[in-house]
Parts: structure tokens; C-alpha cells; sequence
């Protein structure tokens, strides 16, 4: 669980401009074989560590903040990162939730910047900008232009030292409502209670780690000005904080700006460490709930050490080999040899001082519970036993080395350089513990693994079942401190056992902290200006084409030692027939099963053995295969792309197994509020039978997905998936000349048909617009989902700027007029966004909008008034214009930091036919932007007139309520969709 307070609404999220698939494991060659011609292709292990650095300096202030600087000159961007030693464990009793209502409050503005916070930031194009609370922790971070890191740490340095006196009651009020929302949100989502069951049971009441940090209802609405006053006076002094500065900065310039706005404010008392033991149960526990999800789900769970622990690292691995892997042990004996699962995982969840070792299967449809159960437990048994293989353990450690390369490419964010240093520091009293962690991983040995598997999963063991019905409870008196299990062997003092702390994660600064210069009271009585920004440079598309029609395009990007590949044909969601829907999806699925020369479990093992991951999914306009992989493995992995896609064996045996679980997966979209409503709303606005008109999930339909054959898909394939349609984008640490002779060794004997490449048909009448509320009871739910929009007159090809600019005015971005009016001023909703929604074809326009239950008709009445405003006589303001340009100009270097950033720009530049300078030349037309310019872009798609409000909710709570909006209301029901 990641508790977040801004708005991540991203289109992905919403399933709008992709249809994720799952990532299985894939691998190419000629017979079993080729999986150990791909081992001794492989980098060493011990090599790819060391090329995992992050290279910094720190110093400390006289008022203990501790700061780490990464220097990286390669993008105009600083990442900057506070963390606070403070979260959710630190709470005591009646205040649950504290530390994240906290964190929303700090945003809310400081005395020296009044307002929230999302103003100023989207001025200077601020982008990976959020803020988190976890157990442990809470942090705050955005990466920022160069020329406005003084802004930043400004606004970093005014909430730590300049917060009280811009703390109203209104703020608490209103932040009250929104974490309460996104608690709603949470729960009402299939398993949203399951958090709770784990930490309740696991954790004795009283001890730091038994409440969710979303907290109680109760003492939410408890929390007092005087509880602000005292939390902040208590946790958030400098000493209690580490600032990470990563980018384009050197340590003389930091030291200099970190010391001019931190260097006065003073320290605060030390937090006060906790007791958080890891306690064992007494006996094994069973528990069987019901929840409103598609199939039963069997969890085993047990505490566990946390991230210090000299078991952590084994049991991360233990993890990764029984549930992890996508050859995992559960994957190959519970879900493709015995199917009795549709979906398995095992996991270490770790935290500072314990955590939680979960195991949980999928129980396939007309199998029984007992037999799976069994045979679950009996995989467990055999790990404790037995331990791993030397082969099983290699993979996992060579996966998760590989994902600490590829995240070597961001600079700030939630996984990037700064995060990385940061947690290892306030975490382990060592930024360079990610070091540490990694030689642990690579030198650990299957018995150290079997160990530490038998010391912690021998013992009582709590056995969750989750049942498909309606709720017999809730969230809403979840998440607090509760009468419960005694806690035994709890030490009074702060616990951590010294013997824990041997060999390799051994604790320890390596690092010389150095003094800063001394503290100044720098000017607050205005927010810095910004310095000269240095503009976009879009790196150079270099291009070649195969003789069989293959285009390739290819961006280098050195400095990090990946290659991120795009195979992308001209297909996707509306290729699917009209009559057979979920086709292309099953496809996808039935390709993960294996090649003509190699099953499933072999494509996983070349996969992992080599460091990198295939990944199929499609767009409403193109099927695309996306590889990930390591600079020094690159040859053998686009080997593995091109079995994959190539040569599918599309077996009749796979077929059937995989049919249950996009079965399963179609049920279990209808019982997520999200989904649900967009099952509705596309065929509402489209009409049925556009392209356009479906899920986007592609999941298609149950009763077609039962009868498709393998000759179906197959056919699919054959017609689709073509060289001459095909276009392979690679960016990362290559050349072209290295990419198109692997392009032409891998795909270039790969013949074009003889046939016309196929048409997708999108000469179908689309409805005339027509207003009205559609509601899908979904009887208990805290809140209701509500999506709304209509088509648009525009394609997405054609030139959106005007429109998406008027767009992120009224609804698109956090500081929009709907977002700030339903969230920041009613308190109604976590978050509310709109946003074009643009397939290649005709554009929608979408509003997604969670809100409370017993607000539902007010929400739309409010959302409705606020559009007929906004497309009426109060149009864009100066103040929000300036603010648009401002932060879309400025924004732009931070909007293709990373590869899979220049992937996605390099995909849209030639998809959308752009000229290759496409986004240089959007700063000048960012600035030449006029207020009328977007108000006519907006009226001239009648942006509020004939929308349809599809309701997904407890009807007999929201139907009264949207009777009164003067729309005629239409009844459905998701059952018999």
C-alpha cells in the first residue's frame, strides 16, 4: 500500500490509453537448448552490481539536517527529496492516520506561502511531485528545472520551519474529508479490507505496526488544531530530516543554497524511537471474510524481520522463488501444472523494524478450496524443507539487480537516485545500503535461504480466506487501534537486536559528513524568482528500414547501461471483431504460454536468467511487445522478442488454461467500480458497434472468450502481426547500426504477406449525443464511481493543444477548477480529473470522479455548474493562463527525463506523424497561448453538453439523489452486461 495526497489519475490507470497485459516472462531459441545458450550469453551477476552507483556527498547543518547530494549533469533537472523520520508507527492511541492527514496539511501552504503548494510548483514545471506516508516515514518531492531549485527548497524549507501560522481550521476540516474519501477509495476497492485482516492479526494491539496508516474514521475526524501544533512541534524539525538533492547541482552550490533557506530554522526534539518487536502468534489463526470479488483468494501470512534483519535479503528471495518469479514455484505447479489457481504471488513485505512474509493463490473456478489449499501449503513445506535451486536463486537475484540498473535512470520520483540514498540513510544509517543489499543478493546461498525460510514460515502461521459475497463489514471502523491479542515478549525500548545486524547489511556511514556554512535568515517575503531555464532538446531520431517493410527507429541515451525496445503493430483493441470480443487479449495471453520451441516455464527462465522482460498489450490502435533489457544481454534478449513474437505455439492444452483465468479476469472487472463504469460508458458514447465503443481493458466478452479456438487466434496473429506494419523503437545504450543488425538477424528473414495489410472499419455512426444518467447498483459501496464525457469533433492526429491546455484549466491537473472545487473546498472526493481521452480516431472527452456516497447528486450538480461556468462567462483567467504556460514551457525537460519518457515521446512523434522537433516547438506555442485561444477551444467542442453520467454505486442511497438532477436515469445491471 503506497498512501499518496495528490491526484494520480494517470490515463494508464484508468485503462484509457493502454491495455496493460500481463508481464509474463519470455524467451526465444530453437529447443531447451537455446534457454542455456541464453545463460552463457548472460552478463556475471557480480558484474551488473557493480555497475549499480550512485555517487554523492553529504554534509549536515548546525540543526542536524542531513544532506546528500548526487551530481548528474544529464538534464537540466534537480530531484528534490525530504524525508521525515515520522510515520504511521509513530501514532499513538486516538490518533491513527495522523501522519498522513499531516502530510496532506502540508501542502496546503506555509506562512511564507500561502495557497497550496501545487501553485508555485506548477509554475516553475515541477514534475514526480508528491507526497507519501508509509509506516516509517513520510516524504515530500519534486524534480524541478535547474534555474528553480531555489523555489523548491523555498517551499521545502518554509513548510519545516514557517507552517503553523497557515494552519486554519478550515485546512484541518477540509483535509479531514479528503483522507477520509481516500480511505473510502481504498475500501471500497475488491480485497480493500484485507490490509486490515493482516496487520490486525499480525500485530498485537498497541504495537507500532498493528494499525494501517490510512487510519480510523473516528480519529480522523477527531484530530484536532491542537494535535497539528503538537505533531509538528514533535516530528518535523530539520534534525528529524534528510534533503536529497540529485542532479544538476555540485556540492559547493548545495551546500551554499541548502545553508541560506534551512541553515535558521532550529532543531526540534529528538524523535523518540519505538518498540516494534516481531511478534509470532500464539497459534495458527483462521479467518474467512466475504468480499465483493470474482473468485476465492487463500492467504498464508507470517511478521517477519524487517529491512536490517540479516533474514531479510533471504527472505526477499524466498519471495521472489515460490510466488515471484514468473517461473516461480506457484506459478509452474498451482497455475500451469496442476491449474488449480488463476493467479498466484508470494512476497516479503518489508518495513524498517519487521514485516510480512504473504503467500496468496486464486482459487481457478470449479476447483474445489481444500485441494488447492493443500497443495499450497505443500509448496511452502517444500521451500522450508528444501530451500531453492542454485538456478532458481541466480534468476531472482539477476531480476532484482536489473530492476536497480533500470531505476538508476530517474533522478527523483518514488524509485530514483535521490529516493534511493534517501532511504538507505534514514532507514539504515547508510546511503549506500542499496550497495549492500545487492552484494547480499549475489552472494547469498540456497541453504541461507532454506534457513531463514524454516526460522520464520515454520511458525503459526494466519490462514486468510476471502470469499466472493456481499460484505458482512466495512472500512469505516477499520484502521485504528482495536482490542485484540496480547502482546507477548515486547520489549520497552526501542528493539533491535545487535546479533541481527552481522554480515553484509551491517549498518554504517561510509560516507565523511562534512560541515556547512553558517546559518543566514534569508528573505521570505517573496517566493525567489526563477533563473534562465534551459529549453527541451529532444534527442535525435535516427532511422532505418528493414527490405521487408520493418521501420525501425532509434534514440541513444547513454549513462545507464539498459535498452528499452518497443514492437508496435497497427492493431490493437479495435482490430478485435465485432463479434468476438476479447480476442486480441486471449491472443496475448495464449503468446505468454509459450513459443514452437519452448513452453512457458522455459520462455520465463531465458527471461530471468538474462535480466529482462517481454511484455505484450495493446492501445485502441496498436498491439504493441515491449522488452527491457540490459546493455550487456541485449543480442540474447532481442533473440527473445523475436521467438516470442514469431513463433507462438498457441497450444490447444495452454489454451484452456488460459481461457479460465481471462474468465476469471472478466469477472473480477466487474467488481472493480472503475471498470464497471467504463464496460458502460464507451459503448454509451460511441455506440456498440464502433471500434472505439468497448472496454478498454480488451477483455472482451465471457460468452465469446469460451468459445474462441486456437485456429482463431492464431488467425488473429497471422493477419495482424506483420513486418510490413510493424514498427520497432528502441531507446537506451545502443547505436543504430547495433539495433538493425539485430533487427536483421532476429526479424529480417521474417517474409511480408502477399496480402493487403487488414483495415480496421471506422465508418460506423456514432450516436448524437444524448444527456442522461446510466447507474449499476453495486449495493454497501462507501462511494460511488462516476465517469462521464461524450465524443469530440477531433481526432487525436489533429492539432489538441488549444483543447488540452483549456482541458487542464477545468478539470485536467490538481489545481483544476473541478478537482480544487470537489476536493479542496467540499472535501467530497480524493480527487477529480477530466482529460481527452485520444485514440487515433475520434476523441472523448472523460470526467473520473470518486466521490462519497451520500454525495453523489451533489457532485455532479456541482461538476455540472462548474463546467456551464467554465464554458460560459468565466472563461480562462489571467492568473490560470499564466500558470498553464508557465508550467507546460517549464515542465517539458522534466517530461522526458527518463528512457521509457523518450520512449513514449519518440512513439507518439511517429504514430501521430509529427515532424521529429515536435516537442521543441511546443514551448513557443505554449507562450503564444491566449486565453480566448482556449476558451474557443473548449466552446467549440461543447466540452459540457451532452454528457452521459454513468454511476456505479448503492442505489438505494444515490438513486433519490439523482433524480433530483433533472436527467432521465436508466437502470442496469453489470450481471447481465
Amino acid at each position: 500500500m503506497h498512501l499518496s495526497t495528490r491526484l494520480l489519475l494517470a490515463a494508464s490507470a484508468l485503462s484509457l490509453s493502454a491495455l496493460p497485459h500481463a508481464a509474463i516472462a519470455k524467451s526465444a531459441g530453437t529447443s531447451v537448448a537455446a534457454t542455456a545458450a541464453a545463460d552463457m550469453k548472460a552478463a556475471p551477476l557480480a558484474d551488473l552490481v557493480q555497475g549499480v552507483d550512485i555517487p554523492y556527498s553529504m554534509f549536515k547543518l548546525d540543526n542536524g539536517l542531513t544532506v546528500l547530494v548526487n551530481e548528474d549533469r544529464s538534464a537540466p533537472l534537480v530531484a528534490v527529496s525530504v524525508w521525515y523520520r515520522v510515520g504511521s508507527k509513530n501514532e499513538p492511541e486516538g490518533k491513527t492516520g495522523f501522519a498522513h492527514l499531516f502530510e496532506h496539511l502540508m501542502f496546503n501552504g506555509s506562512e511564507n506561502a500561502q495557497g497550496d503548494f501545487f501553485k508555485p510548483l506548477q509554475q516553475i514545471g515541477a514534475t514526480d511531485l508528491n507526497g507519501t506516508t508509509w509506516f516509517d516515514r513520510t516524504n515530500y518531492f519534486e524534480t524541478v528545472p535547474s534555474g528553480a531549485l531555489d523555489v523548491a527548497l523555498f517551499l521545502e524549507s518554509d513548510r519545516m520551519g514557517h507552517l503553523l501560522g497557515a494552519v486554519t481550521q478550515e485546512n484541518l476540516d477540509n483535509q479531514i474529508g479528503v483522507v477520509q474519501n481516500e480511505k473510502r477509495q481504498g475500501d471500497n476497492a475488491p480485497f480493500g479490507l484485507v490490509d486490515y485482516e493482516m496487520l490486525e492479526t499480525l500485530y498485537p494491539s498497541g504495537h507500532p505496526y498493528h494499525h494501517d496508516t490510512i487510519g480510523s474514521m473516528d480519529d480522523l475526524s477527531g484530530a484536532t488544531m491542537a494535535d497539528v501544533q503538537g505533531w509538528f512541534k514533535d516530528h518535523y524539525g530539520p534534525n528529524n530530516a534528510v534533503l536529497v538533492l540529485a542532479g544538476d547541482i555540485d556540492v559547493a552550490t548545495a551546500k551554499e543554497k541548502v545553508a541560506h533557506w534551512f541553515g535558521e530554522i532550529p532543531a526540534g526534539p529528538a524523535v523518540q524511537p519505538v518498540a516494534a518487536p516481531v511478534p509470532t502468534l500464539d497459534k495458527p489463526i483462521s479467518k474467512t471474510i466475504t468480499d465483493k470479488v470474482a473468485t476465492t483468494r487463500i492467504y498464508r501470512a507470517w511478521a517477519i524481520p524487517g529491512l536490517n534483519d540479516k533474514d531479510a535479503v533471504a527472505l526477499e528471495m524466498a519471495g521472489s522463488v515460490l510466488g515471484g518469479l514468473a517461473s516461480s514455484r506457484l506459478d509452474n505447479e498451482l497455475v500451469r501444472g496442476k491449474q488449480l489457481a488463476v493467479k498466484v504471488s508470494a512476497s516479503a513485505q518489508l518495513f524498517q523494524q519487521a514485516g510480512q512474509f504473504e503467500v496468496y493463490a486464486d482459487l481457478k473456478p470449479g476447483v474445489e478450496q481444500g485441494e488447492l489449499e493443500a497443495a499450497l501449503d505443500a509448496e511452502i513445506a517444500k521451500l522450508i524443507a528444501k530451500g531453492p535451486t542454485a538456478d532458481e536463486l541466480k534468476r531472482a537475484a539477476t531480476n532484482y539487480v536489473s530492476s536497480e540498473i533500470k531505476g538508476l535512470d530517474s533522478l527523483g520520483g518514488f524509485g530514483g537516485k535521490a529516493p534511493t540514498l534517501a532511504q538507505g540513510l534514514l532507514y539504515s544509517d547508510d546511503p549506500e545500503f542499496y550497495k549492500k543489499r545487492l552484494n547480499r543478493i549475489a552472494t547469498i546461498t540456497p541453504r541461507e535461504v532454506q534457513q531463514a525460510a524454516k526460522r520464520w514460515l515454520s511458525r503459526p502461521v494466519f490462514k486468510l480466506v476471502v470469499e466472493p459475497g456481499e460484505r458482512t463489514e466495512g472500512g469505516e471502523n477499520r484502521g485504528g487501534f482495536v482490542t485484540g491479542r496480547e502482546q507477548t515478549g515486547a520489549q520497552p525500548a526501542f528493539y533491535w537486536n545487535p546479533d541481527n545486524m552481522a554480515g553484509p547489511l551491517g549498518s554504517g556511514i561510509t560516507a565523511s559528513v562534512q560541515a556547512a556554512a553558517a546559518a543566514v535568515v534569508p528573505d521570505r517575503s517573496q517566493i525567489p524568482a526563477v533563473d534562465t531555464l534551459q529549453p527541451l532538446d529532444f534527442p535525435d531520431i535516427e532511422r532505418a528500414v528493414l527490405d521487408n517493410g520493418m521501420e525501425i527507429y532509434v534514440v541513444r541515451r547513454e549513462g545507464v547501461p539498459a535498452v528499452t525496445a518497443r514492437l508496435s503493430f497497427d492493431a490493437g483493441g479495435a482490430a478485435d471483431p465485432e463479434g468476438a470480443l476479447g480476442t486480441q487479449a486471449l491472443m496475448l495471453d495464449l503468446m505468454d504460454a509459450g513459443t514452437t520451441t519452448l513452453d512457458a516455464t522455459e520462455l520465463a527462465i531465458a527471461q530471468e536468467r538474462l535480466g529482462a522482460s517481454i511484455s505484450s498489450g495493446s492501445s485502441r490502435d496498436s498491439t504493441n511487445f515491449t522488452l527491457s533489457a540490459l546493455k550487456p544481454n541485449l543480442g540474447a534478449s532481442f533473440e527473445l522478442l523475436a521467438d516470442y513474437v514469431r513463433n507462438p505455439a498457441f497450444d490447444t492444452t495452454e489454451l484452456e488454461r488460459v481461457r479460465a483465468q481471462q474468465l476469471n479476469a472478466i469477472q473480477a472487472e466487474k467488481t472493480q467500480p472503475s471498470a464497471v463504469a467504463q464496460r458502460f460508458f464507451y459503448p454509451a458514447i460511441y455506440g456498440d458497434k464502433h471500434p472505439y465503443g468497448r472496454a478498454p481493458s480488451g477483455l472482451g466478452n465471457a460468452d465469446v472468450v469460451a468459445q474462441l479456438t486456437a485456429s482463431d487466434l492464431k488467425g488473429f496473429h497471422d493477419t495482424w502481426l506483420r513486418p510490413d506494419t510493424a514498427r520497432l523503437y528502441v531507446v537506451g545504450d545502443t547505436t543504430l547500426d547495433q539495433v538493425v543488425e539485430l533487427a536483421n538477424e532476429t526479424f529480417g528473414n521474417w517474409k511480408r504477406p502477399a496480402m493487403p495489410a487488414p483495415q480496421k472499419n471506422f465508418d460506423v455512426a456514432i450516436p448524437s449525443p444524448e444527456p442522461r444518467v446510466i447507474l449499476i447498483d453495486r449495493p454497501g459501496s462507501p462511494q460511488s464511481m462516476i465517469i462521464a464525457g461524450k465524443v469530440l469533433d477531433k481526432t487525436g492526429r489533429d492539432d489538441l493543444v488549444n483543447l488540452a491546455s483549456a482541458n487542464d484549466v477545468m478539470g485536467g491537473n490538481f489545481l483544476s477548477r473541478l478537482n480544487m472545487d470537489l476536493r479542496e473546498t467540499k472535501g467530497w472526493s480524493y480527487g477529480v480529473q477530466s482529460l481527452l481521452v485520444r485514440p487515433e480516431n475520434q476523441i472523448a472527452f472523460m470526467i473520473y470522479a470518486p466521490v462519497q456516497s451520500d454525495r453523489t447528486g451533489d457532485s455532479i450538480a456541482a461538476m455540472r455548474s462548474d463546467i456551464a461556468d467554465f464554458m460560459g462567462p468565466n472563461g480562462v483567467t489571467g492568473e490560470e493562463l499564466e500558470r498553464t504556460i508557465n508550467g507546460q514551457v517549464r515542465s517539458l525537460p522534466g517530461t522526458f527525463e527518463t528512457g521509457g519518457d523518450v520512449l513514449a515521446g519518440l512513439y507518439n512523434i511517429v504514430e501521430l506523424d509529427r515532424p521529429d522537433n515536435y516537442y521543441e516547438l511546443l514551448a513557443p506555442r505554449y507562450q503564444a497561448m491566449t486565453a480566448q485561444a482556449l476558451d474557443d477551444a473548449a466552446r467549440g467542442q461543447d466540452l459540457g453538453d451532452g454528457l452521459v453520467w454513468v454511476v456505479v454505486g448503492d442505489a438505494n442511497v444515490v438513486k433519490p439523489q439523482l433524480e433530483q438532477l433533472g436527467l432521465p436515469v436508466e437502470e442496469k445491471d453489470i450481471s447481465g452486461e
